[in-house]
């Protein structure tokens, strides 16, 4: 399975906003969306994730549900993301279709090396930054942090580094071993920064694509 190296966390003040975005997004090229969407109803949810999935089947983009791994799998999204507080990866993978992945945020060494053990699909680690979306989650990681783990960890599970990223730190985040990273503030204030964040991750994917076949 492979997990995109871009993955852009919907933003919005109301619904709406989520979509439009979650649009933009799109037709500027991300190939992964994470619904950033929260405190609603698990049926609004629903009809705002089938919204969600028009948009994101149309442009053949990857679509992520927060938490809701029913609706996900309903909705047959292309998988769930679990926050520390949510279900237990082990019992959500029991629940969905075998195609779907399943993503996990941590914070620690402790919680990439649980989320591992729960064989799930990808671990986003963060936060890198201070950032306006994730209120006081927890210790920024800097390049060090996110070094430091990476160097103990030596997974082949992908780590999408998150938490206040712009296109300025890529360059430098990719060279502590993490496989890719979830933006939404820098996204959101300008979609055009989208093929500038590829084109910052695809310099480093450089050495995957000579073994592709022609």
């Amino acid at each position: 399975m492979m997990i995109p190296k871009l993955h852009y966390i919907s933003q919005g003040s109301s619904k709406k906003e989520h979509l439009e975005n979650i649009q933009k997004a799109c037709s500027s090229g991300v190939e992964l969306v994470q619904i950033g969407l929260k405190n609603i109803s698990e049926k609004k949810y629903l009809k705002f994730a089938n919204e969600a999935k028009e948009i994101t089947a149309h442009f053949q983009t990857r679509l992520i549900l927060n938490a809701y791994y029913k609706i996900a799998k309903e909705i047959k999204a292309d998988g769930v993301h679990l926050a520390k507080t949510d279900t237990c990866p082990t019992i959500v993978r029991q629940h969905l279709y075998t195609w779907q992945m399943i993503g996990g945020t941590a914070n620690t060494l402790q919680d990439c090396e649980t989320l591992i053990s729960k064989e799930i699909d990808y671990i986003s680690l963060g936060p890198f930054n201070y950032s306006t979306t994730k209120e006081n989650l927890s210790e920024v990681l800097g390049l060090n942090g996110f070094a430091a783990i990476i160097d103990v960890l030596k997974t082949k599970t992908p780590i999408i580094g998150f938490g206040g990223i712009t296109t300025k730190d890529v360059t430098e985040i990719l060279k502590t071993g993490i496989s890719g990273i979830a933006v939404s503030n820098e996204i959101t204030q300008d979609f055009n920064s989208i093929s500038k964040f590829h084109q910052l991750l695809k310099a480093s994917s450089t050495e995957e694509q000579r073994y592709t076949f022609e």
